[in-house]
């Protein structure tokens, strides 16, 4: 299961690869927004009525030169993992158990763990209810 017609603005967030290619976090979106927003306006919600849209415009800048990893938390999970050969079944489980927007699809081996794509929930869940929806409609 892949991925092939979803925009980086889509995806609910990122999945991180360590140097050797293999999963080794999650990044939610709701992650990135929050480098976005300057710490103090995240301690008190009140000074965000104060930051006129022009400055807020600017609080993309806050991303520039930063590193992914600079946007994890210490405390980041390791990203579940689907076998290739697992069911939707199978996936939307794994989803649920560990509460994740999306899950990596991989095999492993003695010489690692190698990364064949990403599936997200709400593309599966497109899928799934696609399928639901064809399989209801009579036919003539």
């Amino acid at each position: 299961m892949f991925l092939p017609n979803e925009s980086v603005g889509e995806l609910p967030a990122l999945l991180v690869l360590d140097e050797r290619g293999e999963p080794k976090a999650i990044l939610p979106a709701s992650q990135m927004v929050k480098v976005l927003v300057p710490a103090y306006v995240v301690e008190d919600p009140a000074l965000a009525a104060v930051v006129d849209e022009q400055h807020a415009d600017r609080l993309c800048q806050a991303l520039a030169g930063r590193r992914v990893g600079d946007c994890l938390s210490g405390s980041a999970a390791a990203p579940p993992i689907a076998d290739p050969d697992d069911t939707a079944l199978e996936v939307v489980a794994l989803m649920a158990r560990v509460r994740s927007p999306l899950v990596a699809v991989a095999t492993k081996d003695k010489a690692g763990t190698h990364l064949l794509g990403v599936v997200t929930a709400s593309h599966l869940l497109h899928e799934l209810l696609g399928k639901a929806g064809a399989a209801s409609t009579p036919t003539a």
